[in-house]
């Protein structure tokens, strides 16, 4: 694992948990936090679509933090 060569320890507001970054766990597309929405969303989704244009059920729903998609 290579590490940042600058001091983080400053930054504050990051998108990722300590253990890494939030995955879908339906389909393994990477999620980024919805704080307004106390959530975790695909990345630019697009009409049911994840960013790299693949059709999946749960683009346009909101993940828990452990990448599961929650009903509305």
């Amino acid at each position: 694992m290579a590490f940042p060569a600058y001091n983080t320890n400053g930054n504050s507001g990051s998108a990722e948990t300590a253990g890494g970054p939030v995955t879908c766990s339906a389909c393994g597309c990477r999620l980024q936090h919805a704080a307004d929405l106390n959530g975790w969303l695909h990345f630019s989704p697009m009409a049911g679509r994840d960013a790299r244009g693949c059709s999946v059920s749960c683009a346009d729903e909101v993940h828990d933090a452990r990448g599961h998609a929650l009903s509305r």
